[in-house]
């Protein structure tokens, strides 16, 4: 198989930078990193984030990554969970 055709996994910094984030933002002072897996639903009830929660997320992604999730519908895509998140940083973010 094409080396270049295969996705390539957002690497493991990227995912523990995305948790440390979210819990220092979000003020999260109950959660360690090593407590969010990289497929947990973020949103819901094991760490309690609403739609509130995911606007800052997305202000964040911007001011740490470069990159934008321009509206609501990409958003729940993107936000499910470390992985999505990651893997569209990876893809999005600046050079």
């Amino acid at each position: 198989m094409n080396q270049l055709a295969k996705s390539k996994p957002a690497p493991p910094d990227l995912k523990q930078s995305l948790k440390i984030m979210i819990i220092q933002e979000l003020n999260l002072v109950d959660v360690n990193p090593r407590e969010i897996e990289d497929d947990d639903p973020l949103f819901g009830d094991k760490f309690g984030l609403d739609s509130i929660d995911a606007v800052e997320v997305v202000f964040q992604i911007k001011a740490h990554f470069g990159v934008v999730i321009r509206d609501m519908k990409e958003g729940r895509k993107v936000l499910q969970s470390i992985t999505t998140l990651s893997e569209f940083i990876e893809k999005h973010r600046p050079a």
